[in-house]
């Protein structure tokens, strides 16, 4: 099972030693980067470490934009030695069902971003419940979806 911890002093550095498998760096930023957005972004943002028996084997945040306002998931990507357990698609359950609590503000609508060439994520994220916009930017697609 699948469980979402906050990252604090205790898991950043566990955060830092997540690696992504070969050639997939050009779809997500490493949690360096995204805690960095964290600590600029912190009074609407929770990074989280994805946790499987105790063990990181991932990381997402979620941020909240208040000029739309909904909900956006960032950065979430699995280690590569965890890929293909089926933690990713538990992971972005667990992350809807936090985004429901409303923690930062009244939406239901959450987004994220896809790159056009990453297949894999784009039919987890559809197999979720988003839907494509038709929004995109550079090599990225959003793709949207109603939490109630």
């Amino acid at each position: 099972m699948i469980e979402l911890k906050a990252i604090t002093e205790d898991n950043f550095i566990d955060a830092f030693h997540l690696r992504l498998a070969p050639g997939q760096e050009k779809y997500v930023s490493h949690p360096i980067r995204s805690l960095a957005q964290a600590y600029v972004y912190r009074n609407q943002c929770q990074p989280f470490g994805i946790y499987a028996e105790e063990k990181m084997v991932g990381y997402v945040m979620v941020i909240y934009d208040y000029d739309v306002p909904e909900y956006d998931i960032w950065h979430m990507m699995i280690d590569e030695a965890e890929q293909g357990h089926g933690y990713g698609g538990e992971a972005l359950d667990r992350v809807i069902e936090y985004i429901r609590t409303k923690p930062f503000g009244d939406s239901n609508r959450v987004a994220l971003t896809c790159n056009k060439e990453n297949p894999i994520a784009r039919k987890l994220y559809e197999s979720k419940g988003f839907s494509p916009t038709g929004n995109e930017d550079e090599d990225e697609i959003e793709l949207a979806m109603t939490a109630m």
